[in-house]
């Protein structure tokens, strides 16, 4: 089985970073007890600039979840749709090419779900399986491409779709000044993006998927999520998720590739969440790797920002299509979440 296609897609509204955080020291006028804090922690996200589902004038008017909600779905269906499209033509598939569609959000609910309410808009099969996800947050990208994968591997001969769409400024909180969340509101952006993949009877191109591993860390549910109240999702981000990194990406790595009868060495290429700067730099320190290893992650975390879900999506885009590793190469795919989890996908190109 194989990664097919990936393809991704942003709303219209993008603005450099010291654009946004202006609008959050208007956002938060008068409630800030210092705000130079923004700009402090600005300094240390790394981020130039990030995508928002509408323009910065919206959220001063968003006082409902109901409103968030609403505008998830609107945008949500219009993004996440060209993404889905986007990778379908790299993969060189249509629509009706798919056999299993797996949508993954951590930013906004649906029901009827986003899958179903793309099945008209783009012309899926009527027989497509719909599985839509929520509460993996920025593990799902990773997580999603392996439940996908375990599809195709029973369905050898057809085709499955990893959709993610994660519009994180919509969860803007007027009323929730915790450090978490001027950091959220510092970091986290929009976009979609899309992953398909082949089973092995098919003809496809594309990096090989070999292996996949969860590891779930138990007593660590507080690390990171939502709270969720009548005023929507508000963050749980534990300053403990750099640190937890450290204590566990290393040998949960080792032990992966142990099983495959390879170690790190065997391994030429990482396609890791972007998460931040302190878990990037975790990343590296946990893996013994360099920064420049990490190229991809830091490059699409300065674009963009984290985008949850949808961030280690866009860092594989970014391989794929300007860093595309020599035939042959081994990489590992990883994201972290909330859990605490991680998942690893081994891949060969």
């Amino acid at each position: 089985m194989k990664i097919a296609g990936v393809g991704s897609a942003f709303p219209k509204y993008y603005y450099p970073q010291e654009v946004l955080v202006a609008a959050l020291k208007n956002y938060w006028l008068h409630r800030l007890p210092n705000p130079d804090i923004l700009d402090r922690l600005d300094e240390s996200m790394k981020v130039d600039g990030r995508y928002t589902a509408h323009p910065i004038e919206f959220y001063e008017n968003m006082k409902t979840w109901g409103q968030a909600n609403d505008a998830w779905i609107e945008v949500g269906l219009e993004i996440g749709g060209k993404a889905l499209c986007r990778a379908l033509a790299s993969a060189g598939l249509d629509p009706q090419d798919l056999s299993a569609i797996f949508v993954t959000s951590v930013t906004g609910i649906a029901a009827p779900s986003m899958d179903a309410r793309l099945v008209n808009r783009l012309g899926l099969s009527r027989n497509i399986k719909r599985i839509p996800i929520f509460g993996l947050g920025c593990v799902a990208g990773a997580a999603g491409i392996s439940r996908a994968a375990d599809y195709v591997r029973g369905y050898p001969g057809e085709n499955a779709a990893l959709l993610s769409i994660e519009l994180c400024s919509l969860t803007l909180q007027r009323d929730d000044l915790s450090m978490a969340h001027l950091i959220s509101a510092l970091l986290f952006g929009d976009g979609a993006a899309a992953v398909i993949v082949s089973g092995a009877e098919l003809d496809a191109k594309g990096p090989e998927i070999l292996a996949a591993k969860s590891i779930f860390y138990p007593n660590t549910e507080r690390t990171m999520g939502w709270d969720i109240s009548e005023r929507g999702f508000r963050i749980v981000l534990s300053p403990e998720v750099p640190d937890t990194v450290l204590r566990h990406l290393g040998g949960d790595v080792d032990t992966f590739l142990g099983e495959q009868g390879m170690t790190r060495k065997d391994i030429g290429s990482w396609v890791m969440h972007t998460g931040g700067p302190k878990v990037l730099e975790a990343t590296a320190t946990a893996l013994g790797i360099t920064r420049e290893d990490l190229t991809a992650s830091w490059e699409c975390l300065r674009k963009v920002g984290n985008l949850s879900s949808t961030s280690v999506l866009l860092v594989l885009e970014d391989v794929y299509r300007n860093r595309r590793p020599a035939s042959g190469t081994f990489s590992i795919l990883a994201a972290m979440g909330p859990g605490f989890c991680s998942e690893l996908i081994l891949l060969r190109w």
